[in-house]
Protein backbone atom coordinates (compact mmCIF):
# COMPACT_ATOMS: atom_id res chain seq x y z
CA UNK A 1 0.00 0.00 0.00
CA UNK A 2 0.62 3.34 -0.77
CA UNK A 3 0.17 5.75 1.47
CA UNK A 4 -0.36 9.98 0.98
CA UNK A 5 -1.95 12.71 3.02
CA UNK A 6 -5.64 14.79 2.75
CA UNK A 7 -4.78 18.40 3.78
CA UNK A 8 -7.34 20.59 2.25
CA UNK A 9 -11.22 20.55 1.28
CA UNK A 10 -10.59 20.56 -2.52
CA UNK A 11 -8.32 17.16 -2.44
CA UNK A 12 -11.02 15.98 -0.12
CA UNK A 13 -13.56 16.78 -2.95
CA UNK A 14 -11.80 15.48 -5.18
CA UNK A 15 -12.13 12.05 -4.12
CA UNK A 16 -15.73 12.18 -3.78
CA UNK A 17 -16.65 9.59 -6.41
CA UNK A 18 -13.67 7.29 -5.54
CA UNK A 19 -14.23 7.30 -1.57
CA UNK A 20 -18.01 6.56 -2.21
CA UNK A 21 -17.71 3.75 -4.64
CA UNK A 22 -14.70 2.00 -1.82
CA UNK A 23 -17.67 3.13 0.79
CA UNK A 24 -20.26 1.15 -1.01
CA UNK A 25 -18.14 -1.87 -0.79
CA UNK A 26 -17.75 -1.92 2.37
CA UNK A 27 -20.02 -2.94 4.18
CA UNK A 28 -19.20 -3.12 8.05
CA UNK A 29 -18.72 0.69 7.19
CA UNK A 30 -21.30 1.67 5.23
CA UNK A 31 -23.24 4.31 7.14
CA UNK A 32 -24.39 7.47 5.65
CA UNK A 33 -21.80 9.72 8.30
CA UNK A 34 -18.61 8.12 6.35
CA UNK A 35 -19.98 9.12 2.79
CA UNK A 36 -17.80 12.50 1.59
CA UNK A 37 -20.18 14.79 1.20
CA UNK A 38 -21.35 14.22 4.49
CA UNK A 39 -17.87 14.76 5.64
CA UNK A 40 -17.45 17.59 3.39
CA UNK A 41 -20.20 19.10 5.35
CA UNK A 42 -19.14 18.47 8.94
CA UNK A 43 -15.39 19.52 7.65
CA UNK A 44 -16.96 23.04 6.93
CA UNK A 45 -18.58 23.80 10.07
CA UNK A 46 -16.59 21.54 12.38
CA UNK A 47 -19.47 19.93 13.26
CA UNK A 48 -21.80 22.46 13.67
CA UNK A 49 -19.27 24.43 16.04
CA UNK A 50 -18.60 21.53 18.20
CA UNK A 51 -14.99 21.84 17.54
CA UNK A 52 -12.79 25.52 17.97
CA UNK A 53 -10.25 24.72 15.54
CA UNK A 54 -8.32 21.54 13.66
CA UNK A 55 -6.24 20.34 10.71
CA UNK A 56 -7.07 18.07 8.31
CA UNK A 57 -5.04 14.72 8.35
CA UNK A 58 -7.09 12.05 6.28
CA UNK A 59 -4.97 9.32 5.34
CA UNK A 60 -5.64 7.42 2.11
CA UNK A 61 -4.17 4.66 0.69
CA UNK A 62 -3.80 2.98 -2.99
CA UNK A 63 -2.72 -0.39 -3.97
CA UNK A 64 -0.19 -0.85 -6.56
CA UNK A 65 -2.54 -0.53 -9.77
CA UNK A 66 -3.55 3.07 -8.28
CA UNK A 67 -7.21 1.64 -6.72
CA UNK A 68 -8.22 3.48 -3.27
CA UNK A 69 -8.20 0.64 -0.81
CA UNK A 70 -8.44 2.86 2.27
CA UNK A 71 -9.73 6.06 4.01
CA UNK A 72 -8.68 7.23 7.42
CA UNK A 73 -10.89 10.12 7.71
CA UNK A 74 -8.59 12.23 10.49
CA UNK A 75 -7.96 15.93 11.44
CA UNK A 76 -5.78 16.90 14.12
CA UNK A 77 -7.28 18.83 17.43
CA UNK A 78 -7.09 18.98 21.34
CA UNK A 79 -9.73 16.10 22.30
CA UNK A 80 -12.33 16.41 25.79
CA UNK A 81 -9.11 16.39 27.90
CA UNK A 82 -7.01 18.44 25.70
CA UNK A 83 -4.52 16.45 24.50
CA UNK A 84 -3.52 16.42 20.78
CA UNK A 85 -5.52 14.24 19.20
CA UNK A 86 -5.88 12.52 15.49
CA UNK A 87 -9.61 12.00 15.95
CA UNK A 88 -12.26 10.79 13.02
CA UNK A 89 -13.71 13.34 10.58
CA UNK A 90 -17.59 13.41 12.24
CA UNK A 91 -16.28 13.08 15.92
CA UNK A 92 -18.48 13.06 18.32
CA UNK A 93 -21.83 14.33 19.01
CA UNK A 94 -23.40 14.72 15.80
CA UNK A 95 -22.09 11.66 13.42
CA UNK A 96 -23.59 8.37 15.39
CA UNK A 97 -21.41 5.81 13.68
CA UNK A 98 -17.76 6.33 12.08
CA UNK A 99 -15.06 4.23 11.27
CA UNK A 100 -12.04 3.38 8.66
CA UNK A 101 -13.36 2.60 5.19
CA UNK A 102 -11.88 -0.02 4.36
CA UNK A 103 -12.14 -3.30 2.29
CA UNK A 104 -12.44 -6.37 5.59
CA UNK A 105 -9.40 -8.18 3.55
CA UNK A 106 -7.14 -5.32 3.62
CA UNK A 107 -7.83 -4.17 7.05
CA UNK A 108 -4.83 -6.21 8.95
CA UNK A 109 -2.85 -4.57 5.82
CA UNK A 110 -4.03 -0.95 6.01
CA UNK A 111 -4.09 -0.42 10.23
CA UNK A 112 -0.72 -1.52 10.04
CA UNK A 113 0.61 0.67 7.25
CA UNK A 114 -1.62 3.42 8.97
CA UNK A 115 0.25 2.97 12.33
CA UNK A 116 3.99 3.15 11.07
CA UNK A 117 2.14 5.90 8.72
CA UNK A 118 1.31 7.83 11.86
CA UNK A 119 4.39 7.34 13.77
CA UNK A 120 6.49 8.72 11.00
CA UNK A 121 7.70 12.16 10.28
CA UNK A 122 4.94 12.42 7.74
CA UNK A 123 2.71 12.90 10.64
CA UNK A 124 2.17 16.24 12.70
CA UNK A 125 3.06 15.80 17.02
CA UNK A 126 0.32 14.21 18.34
CA UNK A 127 -0.31 12.12 21.74
CA UNK A 128 -3.34 9.86 20.98
CA UNK A 129 -5.39 8.39 18.62
CA UNK A 130 -8.71 8.77 19.71
CA UNK A 131 -11.75 7.29 17.59
CA UNK A 132 -15.11 7.89 19.05
CA UNK A 133 -18.51 5.84 17.60
CA UNK A 134 -16.96 2.76 15.90
CA UNK A 135 -19.50 0.04 15.83
CA UNK A 136 -18.91 -3.28 18.20
CA UNK A 137 -18.95 -5.37 15.08
CA UNK A 138 -16.24 -3.09 12.95
CA UNK A 139 -13.25 -5.08 11.53
CA UNK A 140 -11.04 -2.09 12.08
CA UNK A 141 -11.31 -3.01 15.94
CA UNK A 142 -9.30 -6.56 15.57
CA UNK A 143 -7.36 -4.90 12.78
CA UNK A 144 -5.87 -1.43 15.12
CA UNK A 145 -5.46 -4.41 17.99
CA UNK A 146 -3.30 -6.63 16.10
CA UNK A 147 -0.99 -3.94 14.85
CA UNK A 148 -1.22 -2.13 18.11
CA UNK A 149 0.62 -5.77 19.43
CA UNK A 150 2.89 -5.64 16.87
CA UNK A 151 4.40 -2.19 17.39
CA UNK A 152 3.86 -2.23 20.80
CA UNK A 153 1.14 0.47 21.09
CA UNK A 154 -0.95 1.18 23.72
CA UNK A 155 -4.61 -0.28 23.06
CA UNK A 156 -8.25 0.83 25.01
CA UNK A 157 -11.48 0.16 24.20
CA UNK A 158 -14.08 2.01 26.22
CA UNK A 159 -17.90 1.31 25.74
CA UNK A 160 -19.79 4.55 25.11
CA UNK A 161 -23.85 4.24 24.15
CA UNK A 162 -26.17 1.25 23.05
CA UNK A 163 -27.83 1.95 19.34
CA UNK A 164 -31.04 -0.43 18.56
CA UNK A 165 -32.03 -1.11 15.55
CA UNK A 166 -35.02 -3.20 14.06
CA UNK A 167 -34.22 -5.87 11.49
CA UNK A 168 -36.91 -5.84 9.17
CA UNK A 169 -38.91 -8.64 8.03
CA UNK A 170 -39.74 -7.17 4.66
CA UNK A 171 -43.75 -7.60 5.63
CA UNK A 172 -45.76 -5.39 7.97
CA UNK A 173 -47.74 -7.95 9.35
CA UNK A 174 -44.96 -10.14 9.99
CA UNK A 175 -42.91 -7.33 11.27
CA UNK A 176 -46.29 -6.31 13.72
CA UNK A 177 -46.53 -10.08 14.79
CA UNK A 178 -42.91 -10.31 15.85
CA UNK A 179 -42.89 -7.63 18.44
CA UNK A 180 -45.05 -7.35 22.21
CA UNK A 181 -48.90 -7.73 21.76
CA UNK A 182 -49.76 -4.51 24.07
CA UNK A 183 -47.19 -2.79 21.92
CA UNK A 184 -48.75 -4.01 18.69
CA UNK A 185 -52.55 -3.35 19.61
CA UNK A 186 -51.53 0.11 20.61
CA UNK A 187 -50.05 0.97 17.03
CA UNK A 188 -52.97 -0.26 15.35
CA UNK A 189 -55.13 1.66 17.70
CA UNK A 190 -53.33 5.19 17.46
CA UNK A 191 -53.08 4.56 13.41
CA UNK A 192 -56.88 4.04 13.58
CA UNK A 193 -57.73 6.81 15.58
CA UNK A 194 -55.75 9.16 13.45
CA UNK A 195 -57.20 7.89 10.01
CA UNK A 196 -60.83 8.35 11.25
CA UNK A 197 -59.64 11.61 12.56
CA UNK A 198 -62.46 14.29 12.21
CA UNK A 199 -59.82 16.67 10.29
CA UNK A 200 -57.73 15.44 7.24
CA UNK A 201 -54.21 14.15 8.20
CA UNK A 202 -51.42 13.07 6.12
CA UNK A 203 -47.87 12.23 6.00
CA UNK A 204 -44.91 12.66 2.94
CA UNK A 205 -41.71 12.29 2.11
CA UNK A 206 -40.27 16.12 0.92
CA UNK A 207 -39.54 15.19 -2.29
CA UNK A 208 -39.12 19.06 -4.21
CA UNK A 209 -36.44 20.70 -4.36
CA UNK A 210 -37.74 23.79 -4.65
CA UNK A 211 -39.59 23.02 -0.83
CA UNK A 212 -36.80 21.95 0.47
CA UNK A 213 -35.36 25.12 2.34
CA UNK A 214 -39.22 26.02 3.48
CA UNK A 215 -39.20 21.92 4.81
CA UNK A 216 -35.91 22.11 6.64
CA UNK A 217 -37.07 25.88 8.25
CA UNK A 218 -40.42 23.73 9.28
CA UNK A 219 -38.68 21.24 10.96
CA UNK A 220 -36.26 23.29 13.15
CA UNK A 221 -39.23 24.84 14.43
CA UNK A 222 -40.86 21.39 15.21
CA UNK A 223 -37.77 20.88 16.99
CA UNK A 224 -36.99 23.69 18.95
CA UNK A 225 -40.75 23.49 20.80
CA UNK A 226 -38.23 21.13 22.87
CA UNK A 227 -36.23 22.97 25.17
CA UNK A 228 -33.24 20.90 25.05
CA UNK A 229 -33.08 20.68 21.02
CA UNK A 230 -33.53 24.50 21.30
CA UNK A 231 -30.44 24.48 22.83
CA UNK A 232 -28.90 22.37 20.65
CA UNK A 233 -30.08 24.02 17.62
CA UNK A 234 -27.20 27.52 17.36
CA UNK A 235 -26.40 29.25 14.16
CA UNK A 236 -23.80 27.15 13.86
CA UNK A 237 -25.72 23.31 14.17
CA UNK A 238 -28.53 24.86 12.12
CA UNK A 239 -26.00 25.88 9.18
CA UNK A 240 -24.57 22.34 10.07
CA UNK A 241 -27.46 20.63 9.38
CA UNK A 242 -29.56 22.19 6.30
CA UNK A 243 -26.29 21.65 4.68
CA UNK A 244 -26.14 18.17 5.33
CA UNK A 245 -29.77 17.60 4.21
CA UNK A 246 -29.16 19.52 1.03
CA UNK A 247 -26.10 17.18 0.32
CA UNK A 248 -28.32 13.98 1.45
CA UNK A 249 -30.85 15.60 -0.65
CA UNK A 250 -29.00 15.91 -3.68
CA UNK A 251 -27.02 12.55 -3.48
CA UNK A 252 -30.52 10.86 -3.12
CA UNK A 253 -30.48 9.58 0.55
CA UNK A 254 -32.61 12.11 2.70
CA UNK A 255 -35.97 11.29 4.12
CA UNK A 256 -37.52 14.60 5.57
CA UNK A 257 -40.85 13.32 6.65
CA UNK A 258 -43.69 15.20 8.30
CA UNK A 259 -47.43 14.07 9.68
CA UNK A 260 -50.20 17.06 9.12
CA UNK A 261 -53.41 17.51 11.00
CA UNK A 262 -55.78 19.68 9.88
CA UNK A 263 -52.75 21.10 7.65
CA UNK A 264 -50.73 22.03 10.04
CA UNK A 265 -47.33 20.23 10.81
CA UNK A 266 -47.89 18.02 13.73
CA UNK A 267 -44.33 15.76 13.84
CA UNK A 268 -41.33 15.45 11.69
CA UNK A 269 -38.39 12.99 11.53
CA UNK A 270 -34.97 13.63 9.79
CA UNK A 271 -33.94 9.92 8.61
CA UNK A 272 -31.43 8.93 5.92
CA UNK A 273 -32.73 6.73 3.63
CA UNK A 274 -28.86 4.81 2.47
CA UNK A 275 -27.55 1.49 2.09
CA UNK A 276 -30.97 -0.52 2.46
CA UNK A 277 -31.56 0.99 5.47
CA UNK A 278 -33.35 3.81 7.53
CA UNK A 279 -31.19 5.92 10.11
CA UNK A 280 -33.44 7.52 12.32
CA UNK A 281 -31.49 10.90 12.82
CA UNK A 282 -33.55 13.67 14.66
CA UNK A 283 -36.90 14.45 15.31
CA UNK A 284 -39.75 16.87 16.34
CA UNK A 285 -42.96 17.20 17.37
CA UNK A 286 -45.75 19.68 17.45
CA UNK A 287 -47.62 20.21 21.63
CA UNK A 288 -50.65 21.37 19.65
CA UNK A 289 -51.55 17.45 18.68
CA UNK A 290 -50.50 15.97 21.45
CA UNK A 291 -52.99 13.71 22.56
CA UNK A 292 -53.30 12.45 18.85
CA UNK A 293 -49.51 10.82 19.14
CA UNK A 294 -48.42 12.36 15.62
CA UNK A 295 -44.81 11.12 16.51
CA UNK A 296 -45.75 7.49 17.08
CA UNK A 297 -48.12 7.18 14.16
CA UNK A 298 -46.11 8.41 12.11
CA UNK A 299 -42.87 6.16 12.80
CA UNK A 300 -45.13 3.16 12.48
CA UNK A 301 -46.38 4.58 9.36
CA UNK A 302 -42.27 4.68 8.72
CA UNK A 303 -41.94 1.54 9.71
CA UNK A 304 -44.37 0.22 7.14
CA UNK A 305 -42.63 2.08 4.53
CA UNK A 306 -39.44 0.51 5.44
CA UNK A 307 -40.76 -2.96 5.51
CA UNK A 308 -43.15 -2.26 2.17
CA UNK A 309 -40.24 -0.86 0.68
CA UNK A 310 -37.81 -3.96 1.45
CA UNK A 311 -35.69 -1.88 3.90
CA UNK A 312 -33.42 -4.49 5.68
CA UNK A 313 -33.11 -2.56 9.09
CA UNK A 314 -34.54 0.60 10.66
CA UNK A 315 -32.07 2.10 12.97
CA UNK A 316 -32.57 4.36 15.76
CA UNK A 317 -28.69 5.32 15.98
CA UNK A 318 -27.26 6.30 19.79
CA UNK A 319 -29.45 6.37 22.77
CA UNK A 320 -31.12 3.64 24.68
CA UNK A 321 -34.91 5.65 25.09
CA UNK A 322 -37.26 3.13 25.94
CA UNK A 323 -39.49 3.43 23.16
CA UNK A 324 -36.88 2.20 21.07
CA UNK A 325 -37.78 -1.00 22.47
CA UNK A 326 -41.37 -1.03 22.62
CA UNK A 327 -41.04 -0.83 19.27
CA UNK A 328 -38.84 -3.95 18.93
CA UNK A 329 -35.25 -3.00 18.77
CA UNK A 330 -32.74 -4.67 19.82
CA UNK A 331 -28.85 -3.83 21.03
CA UNK A 332 -25.55 -3.12 19.44
CA UNK A 333 -22.96 -0.23 20.80
CA UNK A 334 -20.21 1.99 19.78
CA UNK A 335 -17.21 2.21 21.19
CA UNK A 336 -14.31 4.81 21.69
CA UNK A 337 -10.83 3.23 20.67
CA UNK A 338 -7.68 4.82 22.14
CA UNK A 339 -3.81 3.76 20.47
CA UNK A 340 -0.45 5.63 21.55
CA UNK A 341 2.76 4.90 21.25
CA UNK A 342 4.20 2.18 24.19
Amino acid sequence: MQLSLIQSIDELTNLSTEWNELLACCSASRVPFLRNEYQRVWWSTLGGGEWESGDLFTVIARQENGDLAGVAPLFLTRNRSGEPALMLLGSIEISDYLDFIVSPSLADEFAEALLLFLASDSAPRWKIVDLYNILEDSPALEALLKAASKFGWNFYVEKLQPCPYIPLPGDWETYLGGIDKKQRHEIRRKMRRLETYTEPTRWYIVSDPLQLDEEITAFFQLMSEDPEKNSFLTVKMRDQLRLSMHAAFDAGWLQLVFMEIAGRKAASYLNFDYAGHIWVYNSGFSSEFRELSPGWVLLSNLLKWANDNKRLAFDFMRGGEDYKYRFGAVDRHVLRVCLSPG
